[in-house]
This record gives C-alpha cells, sequence and structure tokens, in this order.
C-alpha cells in the first residue's frame, strides 16, 4: 500500500481538552486535561494508519473526532478536501455512508432484542439505501464475505461468541460501502488465534473493496501486521510517525524503543534487551513540563525538562519528536 497515494483524510492540529474540577480545592478553578494536544497526520488513500499507545494516550479520542463523534477544541480534519467540523447536518449526514466505526466490544453496540440481520441492515433502511425486500440479500451477502452463515441472520448477539460478534460489527460497517473505516481496538478482547482471524479478515476486505483504515490499538504486534504507516501516542502527543519499516526497524524515540523492546519474539533463540520505564504514565492533567516523556526516559537531558521538542523530519516521511535525535 503506498504511503504516497492521494491523501482521503488530513488531520491537521488537532486538539481535544477537557475541563476537569476533580483535583482542585477552589470551586471555580478547573483543570484542563489535553486527551489530544496538537496532532497531525494524513492517511492516503488505499493505507493503514496505525495509532499505536498505551491506555490512556488518546487513540480512541482520536479516533471519535475524525469521525466526528465528538466534539474538538481546535483544529481540522479534512475528508476528501472538505472540513467535516465546517460541514451542514445534512452534508455530515450523507457522508456518514462514507465513514464508518468498529468498536471494540461489538457486543455493547448490539441490541440485544434485535436479531444481528436487522443490525447489519439497518443503516441501510436508515439512509434510504435498500428497501425492506432488498436489505436481506444485501445482508446475507455481506454476511458472507465476513465469514458468517446464512442461518445466523435470524440469531440474537447472545448466541455468538467474541470472534462472531466482531465480524457481525464489521460486516455492519462494510454494508455501507464505506471508503475509510476507523477501528478502535477491534481486537483486544479476543484469543490470539482469534485476533489473527480477524486481522486477516480487515486485510481480505481492504484489498476486496479499497478500504482506507485508522487502526488504533495498544498491541504493537498487531500493528505491524495490517499497518502501512504508524504513528506512536504518548499523553496525546504523537512522538513518532512513519512508514510500518521505519518505525519497526529504525525506531528513533526512547519511547518507541521501550515498546518495541516489550512485544514477544518468537523465535526462543533470539533475545531482546529489554528497556524498563521509570515510573508511570502522568496524570494527563497535570502533563509535564518540556517534553511530557522526560520523566520516565532513560536518556533524558536537562533540556527535556524545560522545552518541548518539535515533531521533526529525520529522514524522508519519518518524523520524531525528540532533543536527542
Amino acid at each position: 500500500m503506498s504511503l504516497t497515494g492521494e491523501p482521503l483524510l488530513d488531520v491537521k492540529n488537532l486538539k481535544k481538552y477537557y475541563k476537569d474540577s476533580s483535583f482542585s480545592l477552589f470551586k471555580n478553578d478547573h483543570s484542563v486535561v489535553k486527551a489530544v494536544d496538537d496532532v497531525s497526520f494524513t492517511i492516503a488513500k488505499g493505507e493503514t494508519f496505525g495509532l499505536v499507545g498505551e491506555s490512556g494516550s488518546g487513540k480512541s479520542t482520536i479516533g471519535r473526532s475524525v469521525l466526528r463523534l465528538t466534539d474538538i477544541t481546535d483544529g481540522a480534519v479534512i475528508y476528501k478536501g472538505k472540513n467535516i467540523y465546517q460541514q451542514s447536518k445534512s452534508e455530515l449526514r450523507e457522508n456518514r455512508k462514507n465513514f464508518q466505526f468498529v468498536f471494540q466490544d461489538p457486543f455493547s453496540s448490539l441490541n440485544p432484542r434485535i436479531r444481528i440481520g436487522d443490525a447489519i441492515g439497518e443503516a441501510l433502511l436508515d439512509h434510504g439505501i435498500a428497501s425492506k425486500s432488498e436489505i436481506r440479500q444485501k445482508v446475507l451477502e455481506i454476511m458472507d464475505v465476513c465469514g458468517l452463515a446464512p442461518y445466523h441472520i435470524d440469531r440474537f448477539p447472545h448466541e455468538f461468541s467474541g470472534g462472531q460478534r466482531q465480524r457481525i460489527g464489521i460486516a455492519r460497517a462494510i454494508i455501507m460501502e464505506p471508503d475509510f473505516i476507523v477501528a478502535d481496538e477491534p481486537v483486544s478482547a479476543l484469543d490470539v488465534s482469534i485476533q489473527a482471524q480477524i486481522i486477516n479478515l480487515f486485510i481480505d476486505l481492504q484489498e476486496k473493496k479499497h478500504l482506507t483504515y485508522l487502526f488504533i490499538s495498544h498491541d504493537l504486534s498487531v500493528v505491524e501486521h495490517i499497518a502501512s504507516k504508524v504513528g506512536v501516542l504518548y499523553l496525546g502527543s504523537i512522538m513518532e510517525m512513519g512508514s510500518r519499516n521505519q518505525v519497526f526497524d529504525n525506531p528513533l524515540h526512547p519511547y518507541t524503543q521501550a515498546l518495541l523492546s516489550a512485544v514477544p519474539i518468537p523465535d526462543p533463540t533470539i533475545k531482546r534487551q529489554r528497556i524498563l520505564l521509570k515510573g508511570d504514565i502522568p496524570n494527563p492533567a497535570t502533563p509535564p513540563s518540556g517534553c511530557k516523556f522526560h520523566t520516565r526516559c532513560p536518556w533524558a537531558i536537562e533540556k527535556c525538562k524545560e522545552i518541548a521538542p518539535e515533531l521533526k523530519e529525520t529522514e524522508p516521511n519519518h518524523f520524531v519528536a525528540c532533543h536527542l535525535v
């Protein structure tokens, strides 16, 4: 998948701040939680951008922001040349057919009282794309593509395994024939063997239907398998970004290096030196000054405590936010 193809999604200086008074001693004094702090990236058509980071880094907030499922504090999300945050409700509704969301827990997004055939096809009915008589056939076709049997159509969500429910979630997303999908931790709740099946399904669907993905995960080994481009997120900011090979074969940021050192290697004869990070992730309501990562970085210098590094291009299409690089 090309990293230089036609841009489909362009996220510019995205910010999402929350006011949080839980840390305050005074009634009118509010702490600001910078869930997403000036994040920019571009996803080319047909590409998979893997967004990686620990829990609380702001990955899911970015995922919801690029689909306008939440308001943003500042920035722009350009989809096919148009800022979706400047679109009217009617324009946005029309766009909803083109971008879809696959959730971490598909069971929570399924109505337990609705048969999965109706759940998969309801968007077609809502948008007036197909009549009731046409929907059943379309649902059966998309179920087959996603590895679900025809007799599953009249069953309820509780009758399915976790992997089957995720196939249902994917079927709901692609029945609208979108070109862009945000997948938020879609395999994290599944067994490893089932994870591989779902990842392969994502890859097959991308090839067959020319899909573009924003794939969100905390698991680097999953992202390495599916992504063509990777962004490493820490406390709402991108620390490193580049092609899959650049990030995995030549990680430049200490945080990326530490994350990769924790990934198990299937070959027992190969030893990897583990980089242990100091302390815990700082409170996002009171982030460290300077580089957000300096409190845990083994190689932090005085400059790191005072000045926040810019995300700079160190080689073509490989960006790093670190004073030491």
